[in-house]
């Protein structure tokens, strides 16, 4: 078992326009939307909080995910690593954000995606040495350009997991109900 310092800090995003969710038909916020008794939001929460990992909400406005993630980054720049997770995942699991948290403790990983039925999916786990190359971000793009840096050096572990929740991400009404059909198969 890791011990509670040597834990990465799950970041949640919740910094989005959700335009697209509006576009398609939204008539609230995606991550105010419901979905069963809960909205998006709380269903990613209680993941979040169910793991027993270190976490930060980042819900301030922001230009864009490079910008949240950097300010996320910011605000827990002690951390010795963090999870990057858009708010809009309702149906992660708990012991997945454990999984890839475990990932990053191996000293070689520097960046860890979760691997679903060969989809990359979220959180995805960056480690300490990323730390200014994520302080440094801006625009649309989020970690793409560390994942890419990172990737040149051989530091990236692509780890298998057996999550649906990790690439079922809330963009349109089509999606949220498509998550609750998802959400109510698991009783």
């Amino acid at each position: 078992m890791l011990q509670t310092t040597s834990l990465p800090v799950v970041l949640v995003l919740a910094s989005g326009r959700g335009a697209r969710f509006a576009a398609s038909g939204g008539a609230v916020h995606k991550l105010r939307a419901p979905l069963g008794t809960k909205t998006v939001l709380e269903h990613t929460l209680d993941a979040v909080r169910a793991s027993g990992l270190p976490w930060h909400l980042e819900d301030a406005g922001h230009p864009g995910m490079g910008d949240s993630i950097a300010a996320a980054v910011r605000a827990t720049a002690q951390a010795p690593g963090w999870l990057v997770l858009p708010g809009d995942l309702p149906l992660i699991r708990p012991d997945t954000l454990r999984t890839m948290a475990a990932a990053l403790a191996d000293p070689d990983c520097a960046v860890a995606m979760p691997v679903y039925q060969g989809e990359r999916g979220h959180p995805v786990g960056f480690a300490a040495a990323c730390l200014p190359s994520l302080l440094a971000l801006t625009g649309e793009q989020g970690a793409a350009s560390v994942v890419r840096a990172q990737a040149q050096q051989g530091r990236v572990r692509q780890v298998k997991v057996d999550d649906e929740g990790t690439v079922t991400d809330i963009d349109t009404v089509p999606d949220l109900e498509r998550a609750a059909q998802l959400l109510a198969a698991r009783g």
